[in-house]
């Protein structure tokens, strides 16, 4: 297993520097200048416009440009920001925890709903549960974040006023009233994104468990007078998770881009609001460090998915 993380930890190296040279190319040649506000103000003359932007480099070829922020992530140095000149890990940094308690918490939620509701569902096929739980998936699926979004603010704020429409991370209270506060500006992006999370992984659960109920291995096991829930959760259920495995761990880096319409509908100081903000500047030392954080994640979590194979399938092994 060590050889195994360790042999895809160097493929990943030369896949990380593919992507970063895609993504820096497209950034880079992105039509948008972070200095266009300034090329129109009349009292900044064009000397010093033109030295501003050689201290950036932003006249300099691309490649050359790449090699140097390449360098410079080489040495843990993300960059500077072109707008407000603070280091892009530090701006990253600032907001990074507040989306990770939020979306974290969102996909904890939506896993301990889709699985109970999924299992049940394949066991109970075409039963009133199996068709509840079905619709109730494909309309939590089929509804944008956005539009869920401005229905839990119109239901949960404006006609029940249960909870803040802005969410804010300047709480004064202390102790359970701090806790207290944070939950409930969080709650409602939270259950956005579990709703939309928890209805696809039930699709997902309850297809893969369908797939391997049936089974020969299954019905031994019903045979040798094992009770249906350990049938169903020791045999059944083990095997039809590797699968589904591999959709949630590649679901999480999803849901950072994902939650960015969802962070800007209730005003979340996360990353997703940082990086609609440096699109629009056309920040691109900001902008690199959030797509290419989301790159890692990417890469990150199809090792992870590759690993809890083994831990779910005995057969499979590692050279």
């Amino acid at each position: 297993m060590t050889k195994f993380i360790i042999r895809r930890i160097l493929i990943s190296v030369p896949t990380l520097i593919g992507i970063s040279i895609v993504l820096f190319s497209v950034i880079s040649l992105a039509p948008g200048d972070p200095f266009g506000d300034i090329a129109l103000n009349p009292n900044i003359p064009p000397e010093t416009q033109q030295k501003l932007r050689e201290q950036l480099g932003l006249d300099d070829p691309v490649y050359i440009r790449y090699v140097k922020w390449a360098g410079s992530l080489a040495r843990g140095d993300w960059g500077v920001s072109f707008v407000n000149k603070r280091p892009v890990w530090d701006a990253i940094r600032e907001r990074l925890p507040t989306t990770l308690f939020v979306i974290g918490s969102a996909y904890v939620v939506a896993v301990l709903i889709a699985l109970p509701v999924g299992i049940i569902s394949a066991v109970k096929q075409y039963s009133i549960w199996d068709n509840i739980a079905t619709t109730f998936a494909f309309l939590g699926y089929s509804l944008p974040t956005f539009f869920t979004g401005l229905v839990f603010i119109l239901l949960f704020t404006v006609k029940l006023g249960w909870f803040p429409e802005i969410y804010t991370s300047n709480i004064e209270a202390s102790g359970f009233g701090y806790i207290t506060e944070t939950l409930r500006h969080a709650a409602m992006p939270i259950m956005v994104l579990a709703l939309f999370q928890s209805a696809e992984l039930t699709r997902y659960v309850r297809s893969s468990v369908l797939d391997v109920i049936h089974l020969d291995y299954v019905r031994t096991a019903r045979a040798k007078g094992l009770s249906e829930v350990k049938v169903t959760l020791f045999h059944a259920v083990r095997n039809a998770l590797i699968p589904v495995v591999t959709i949630m761990a590649l679901q999480l880096p999803a849901i950072f881009t994902g939650a960015v319409i969802t962070e800007q509908i209730f005003r979340v100081p996360g990353i997703g609001s940082l990086l609609i903000t440096s699109l629009n500047s056309h920040d691109t030392p900001i902008l690199m460090g959030i797509v290419f954080t989301y790159a890692i994640l990417v890469v990150f979590f199809n090792l992870v998915a590759d690993v809890l194979y083994g831990v779910l399938d005995p057969r499979i092994k590692y050279a």
